[in-house]
């Protein structure tokens, strides 16, 4: 079977998404891979694909359990032999997996990199027809990387071990630097190098300065009901407070952090990936191995640490395509935060002069000036002609003024005050503010004092915070602000400064947001699929998406197919589905009580044999006495049939070498067969 056909029949897509083909077409040609796609850019289709068009297994390292385990599920949904060895299963799953290992029916093994320092694992892949190996995850195998995992390093040794299997490595992040040092672990010989682009069209990008941020938090949430979303944190206990005061205000929220037991963690995790509406709090040790595609929105409740640790985790919404938010808040005490944890790194100097880079680039984008798409993609070597349209800059251009005297004037008032004092104080000093401490001080006596009195508090906060971003001043662990050298360059009118002029956040209308393509009139039918969706869900055990993700409810709403042939050509539903699913789904849609089908006539839905089938059936029940209705009963299966539209033979021969027919029922039935065939293939 043809790739496309397996596209169509195992996973229910028309077609690839942008990128997809040509990934695919060079690991079944066999040659080494290495793919840099955004997240939701459908990185797992690009091996799954191949494993199933080739003999042999394929083996793949991902590096947390949930992350495999619900890759597993996914598949086996979808008629797909596959499973993973790991610490989470238990003994059945374990004897299950050896059980279709040993039968050679296995086509993807999913397993943690940990697994390869046991030299029973080693022994076991080593007996395995393995003839791929991908590497997901791939940028944890480079020190330079965000996600650095020591055991990845092992990989390059099994593929060794392997006889050089063709290897394919996949990331969704990986700059010049990483991309090499993945090269050098993974691969013998440079792979084949395919960057397919960081642009996520269907993500809303939005950053904020912090003004009463866990009530902005829950706002934004409260716009989103029963949508499932994730909110960033920088600490622990943060996590752990923002959740009591979300679900203090009725919303689903659970905390996640590192300091949790492994049991908790697990626990949380499952319920947010398999129920719809869970709110999840979480520090970054949430996120890679969730595989959840519909994530409506991810909220950084703080600053990301760094470019790519902003992108990769937005990147965890909205992986099925639909539309999609992000929202960044920020303020001063978050980029001291994070360029003190640069500073107080053990990491090589090298790497903290980098650290400190990746960090003005986001700072920089949260200052953009114009569209935050353009400037997010020219960071990762992307040029974008026009605005995206879709970020908060787009939506409402900021206010832009010159800022040079501003910022002149706050320079040096850190300079005339010794580079001792905080943004409270400077602030103050500016504005003419003859407090106790400025007198005791002789501050009042400054040639800066109050000649900043024009502009209010709340602006002057705005402008050191924009002064620090920028990265004309520098903070130290007590609060003091200085001049850097490029504030010096600012102070002498050498370099010119802009300003963005802080704006209220428009009035919310109180209409709660829906994500995805679905007219309002559409709006009560995708509930009640989803509401389907997750009753069966829970029986089965499994994640909602597994079942169907938000875009086959979506195109199914939006189609209303009245009919399992219909219904086989929604987004995402494929053979296997269909013959699970079909008929309850189509129950809701027609809203009338639907027959199961005959499984031969079900196994066709998902193609155009379905209607052959239905013709061939009318002719063969008009001609069960022949043709005037007087002759010997004669009865054909419906598994014949069902043979016959699949095969479509070309003449009365073929047709009566079918199991099923022979001479007598090809005399009966084959014309008028035939002439079926004929008009269909027409």
């Amino acid at each position: 079977m043809s790739a496309q056909d397996l596209l169509r029949s195992i996973f229910g897509f028309d077609d690839y998404r942008p990128g997809q083909r040509e990934i695919v077409d060079a690991v079944v040609s066999g040659r080494d891979v290495l793919a840099i796609m955004p997240t939701g850019g459908g990185k797992s289709l690009c091996y799954q694909l191949p494993a199933l068009m080739r003999d042999g297994l394929t083996l793949v390292i991902s590096p947390l359990i949930a992350l495999m385990r619900d890759q597993v599920v996914a598949l086996r949904e979808a008629g797909v032999e596959a499973g993973a060895l790991s610490s989470g299963n238990d003994p059945h799953e374990t004897d299950r997996v050896f059980e279709a290992l040993e039968a050679r029916r296995l086509k993807l093994l999913y397993l943690a990199p940990e697994r390869l320092a046991n030299a029973g694992a080693r022994a076991l892949l080593a007996r395995s027809d393995i003839s791929l190996l991908a590497v997901d995850e791939a940028h944890c195998v480079s020190q330079w990387g965000h996600d650095f995992r020591p055991d990845y390093l092992r990989i390059g040794e099994l593929r060794a071990a392997l006889g050089n299997v063709q290897t394919a490595a996949f990331t969704a992040t990986a700059d010049e630097a990483t991309r090499g040092e993945i090269t050098t672990q993974l691969f013998t010989t440079p792979p084949e190098v395919f960057l397919r682009g960081f642009d996520r069209p269907n993500l809303h990008l939005a950053f904020e300065p912090k003004q009463s941020p866990q009530s902005r938090i829950l706002g934004f949430i409260r716009k989103r009901p029963g949508q499932s979303g994730i909110v960033y944190c920088a600490s622990r206990k943060k996590t752990e407070s923002l959740a009591a005061a979300l679900t203090r205000e009725g919303v689903d929220a659970l905390a996640y952090h590192a300091g949790l037991d492994a049991e908790t963690r697990a626990t949380r995790q499952d319920r947010f990936t398999r129920a719809d509406g869970v709110v999840m709090t979480a520090t970054i040790a949430f996120g890679m191995g969730v595989d959840k595609p519909d994530i409506r929105y991810v909220i950084h409740a703080d600053l990301p640490k760094t470019m790519e640790s902003y992108y990769q985790e937005i990147g965890r919404a909205g992986r099925d395509g639909l539309p999609a938010d992000t929202l960044t808040l920020y303020g001063i005490d978050d980029i001291k935060l994070r360029r003190r944890q640069i500073d107080e790194s053990d990491a090589p100097e090298a790497r903290r002069r980098a650290d400190h880079q990746r960090l003005n680039a986001l700072l920089a984008l949260a200052e953009a000036p114009g569209c935050r798409r353009q400037t997010l993609l020219t960071y990762f070597g992307e040029a974008r002609a026009e605005p995206c349209g879709n970020c908060d800059l787009c939506a409402r251009p900021p206010d832009l003024y010159d800022g040079t005297e501003a910022a002149q004037k706050a320079l040096s008032a850190m300079r005339r005050t010794g580079e001792r004092f905080g943004v409270e104080h400077l602030t103050a000093i500016l504005r003419g503010e003859a407090s106790d401490r400025i007198r005791q001080l002789r501050h009042d006596q400054l040639p800066t004092f109050g000649c900043g009195a024009d502009i209010e508090k709340s602006s002057w906060r705005s402008i050191f915070r924009q002064i620090y971003a920028l990265g004309f001043a520098a903070v130290n662990d007590t609060g003091s602000w200085s001049v850097t050298e490029s504030g010096w360059q600012v102070l002498r009118g050498e370099t010119p400064v802009s300003f963005r002029r802080e704006q209220p956040r428009p009035r919310s209308t109180g209409r709660p947001a829906r994500a995805g393509p679905v007219d309002p009139v559409d709006a009560e039918m995708f509930d009640a699929l989803r509401a389907l969706r997750t009753k069966l869900a829970r029986a089965r055990g499994i994640p909602a998406y597994a079942v169907f993700p938000d875009a086959s409810l979506h195109d199914m709403a939006a189609r209303k197919p009245q009919s399992l042939d219909a219904l086989a050509d929604c987004h995402g539903v494929g053979a296997k589905k269909l013959q699970s699913y079909g008929r309850l789904f189509l129950e809701v849609l027609t809203g009338e009580p639907v027959d199961t089908p005959h499984p031969a006539r079900a196994k066709l839905a998902n193609g155009a044999d379905g209607p052959l089938f239905d013709a061939l059936l009318a002719a063969h029940a008009s001609l069960t006495r022949g043709p005037d209705g007087t002759g010997k009963f004669l009865t054909l299966t419906k598994a014949t049939l069902a043979e016959i539209a699949r095969t479509k033979p070309a003449d009365l021969t073929a047709m009566e070498a079918l199991p099923g027919m022979g001479r007598q029922k090809t005399e009966r039935f084959g014309e008028a067969f035939l002439t079926i065939l004929r008009a269909a293939g027409d």
